[in-house]
């Protein structure tokens, strides 16, 4: 399979399991802000801040090792039993002490949801673990379907529990709690990761290999952390928790972005890491940035045009002051996305380090500029500061990466693209409903107009998935006997007396796999894709030249 086929699977794949985590927020969002108070729904914006920080730091964020070094040996596994026993033989222990402390700093809440808390935030911190071994492993789908069944066992129990029950803060960590066991259960048995782990196995020098890698990482994560809680601790210090939850409501929609940055960027890493020992790696990493790009600035085009709709429908309660929050995080998301396009050419060098260093820059960046502007301007301070810290996260990895491998920018591609999204930034900001209706037709627009390739990249697999499914239901039917299909490509032009070059074959391939192309005299030829073609012979069967090749059901080994 090509590298834009293998990205493109993984894709799709990984996309089921970054969709549903964020539609399960999405379909919780109006039980939580119509049934937790405004203190209520800040503590639990915390929490989940906290999580996202406690353990991935004491364990030196060795789940990054875990992804990127079983990559190089999947096939080997006395080598995939070294790793996974030394990482899971570390994680543990180093876990419970950890929140064995966290339990007991806690000491303003009570007991019972002091425990709640130290339990969800091991237990998830296992399935992080756990995800990222099947990664390496290269089992994206179990990796999804783990998602899937934590998304569903958030949704089932904030229904139980906080809308249900009226169990509040409480019910809403326990709800977080069960999701994580859903996941960490199917993870276990389902993944079969236990079959890896074989305490003879623990090698105390591959742990210090991995920790090298990794404890770079843990500025990386603390910065983000920064990034994302400094605003919510400056916010709640000046003007209060009840600010910070109108904050954290206001970053919902722009997280929608995500959606689409977060399941390209783990298939991405695989992606990038595997072509960085290609010759072509630079030609392809720049083109990857453009698609990249585009494909960000339409969803962003189109995200933002339906803010006005989606906040209607989501957002309950005294929430209005959100609103004018979300044009700005939109932006800001955005540069988070291409940096973090960027951060994924880092991870294929093992450039650790320089994840970490741009990161912590960025997030000195935001807190500098919060601080200084929030008794100016109140709670734009903190959607502001946060566009900045992206746009200059984003500035310095495009400039530093180049030292690393060369990749290539259309500055006036980015001028014009950005100019449009200021644009529909400011409509969807002035709340004014002509202006919400042409940001509606000028989101779709200019993601058609950016991003034709893309999609017609996606309705010719649907076609040949539909072809497919066509194809195996008429073979099963009995109406029509299965055709002998041979395993090699079509012979369309071995030697030029072979073809005229009438282009036939091109015209009715069903699933694009024929390209012609120019020799070195100016005259077109095809040329067969072995990733994309079905292998159903029409090409043979409209050639006058291969009518006899394909009455013998005969492929051959050239193009």
């Amino acid at each position: 399979m090509s590298r834009e086929g293998k990205l493109a699977k993984n894709t799709l794949i990984l996309s089921i399991g970054t969709f549903l985590p964020k539609l399960a927020s999405f379909i919780t969002l109006p039980i939580l802000t119509g049934y937790l108070t405004q203190s209520e729904m800040g503590t639990y914006d915390l929490i989940l801040i906290l999580e996202s920080l406690f353990l991935p730091t004491v364990t030196f964020q060795i789940q990054t090792a875990a992804f990127r070094f079983l990559i190089d040996v999947r096939e080997d596994e006395s080598k995939v039993k070294e790793i996974v026993t030394t990482i899971t033989a570390f994680v543990i222990p180093v876990s419970l002490a950890a929140l064995v402390v966290l339990y007991l700093c806690q000491g303003g809440l009570n007991s019972t949801l002091r425990f709640l808390i130290c339990l969800y935030f091991f237990t998830d911190g296992i399935v992080n673990v756990l995800r990222q071994i099947c990664r390496g492993l290269n089992d994206n789908l179990v990796y999804s379907i783990s998602a899937i069944l934590s998304s569903l066992g958030k949704m089932i129990f904030a229904v139980i529990c906080v809308y249900w029950l009226k169990a509040g803060l409480m019910g809403t960590v326990f709800s977080l709690l069960m999701s994580a066991v859903f996941s960490l259960v199917y993870l276990v048995f389902k993944g079969k990761i236990y079959k890896y782990i074989d305490l003879r196995c623990f090698s105390k020098e591959k742990l210090m290999e991995m920790l090298r890698y990794s404890w770079p990482m843990v500025p990386n994560c603390m910065s983000s952390w920064v990034m994302r809680v400094s605003d919510r601790i400056v916010v709640i210090f000046f003007l209060g928790i009840e600010a910070n939850a109108v904050y954290v409501v206001a970053n919902k929609i722009p997280s929608l972005l995500n959606i689409a940055q977060n399941t390209f960027t783990m298939a991405w890493q695989e992606n990038a890491t595997v072509v960085s020992r290609d010759r072509d790696a630079s030609e392809y990493y720049s083109s990857m940035f453009r698609t990249m790009f585009d494909l960000m600035a339409g969803f962003f085009g189109l995200l933002i045009a339906a803010t006005p709709i989606l906040f209607k429908l989501l957002i309950r309660g005294d929430y209005g002051a959100a609103y004018n929050q979300i044009p700005i995080l939109f932006v800001g998301m955005f540069f988070f996305s291409m940096s973090t396009y960027l951060g994924g050419i880092y991870v294929a060098y093992k450039e650790s380090k320089s994840v970490g260093v741009t990161t912590t820059a960025a997030a000195a960046c935001n807190l500098i500029v919060d601080i200084a502007t929030i008794r100016f301007i109140g709670l734009y301070a903190a959607s502001g500061s946060t566009l900045v810290s992206y746009l200059f996260l984003f500035i310095f990895r495009s400039v530093d990466v180049q030292r690393i491998v060369k990749v290539r920018y259309s500055l006036r591609h980015m001028v014009i693209i950005l100019s449009i999204m200021l644009a529909e930034s400011i409509m969807c900001f002035m709340q004014n409903p002509v202006l919400n209706v042409i940001n509606i037709v000028l989101g779709c627009v200019v993601f058609m107009a950016i991003n034709k390739n893309f999609v017609k990249a996606v309705l010719r697999k649907c076609k040949v998935y539909l072809y497919r499914r066509r194809k195996a239901s008429g073979n099963g039917s009995g109406t029509a006997p299965a055709k002998k299909v041979p395993s090699d490509l079509p012979a369309l032009a071995v030697n030029k007396s072979s073809c005229c070059g009438c282009s036939a074959c091109y015209a009715v391939c069903p699933a694009g796999a024929i390209e012609m192309k120019a020799d070195e005299e100016g005259f077109l030829y095809p040329e067969v894709d072995a990733g994309k073609c079905l292998r159903c012979y029409r090409c043979l069967e409209a050639c006058a030249f291969k009518k006899d090749q394909a009455q013998r059901g005969y492929g051959g080994s050239g193009k």
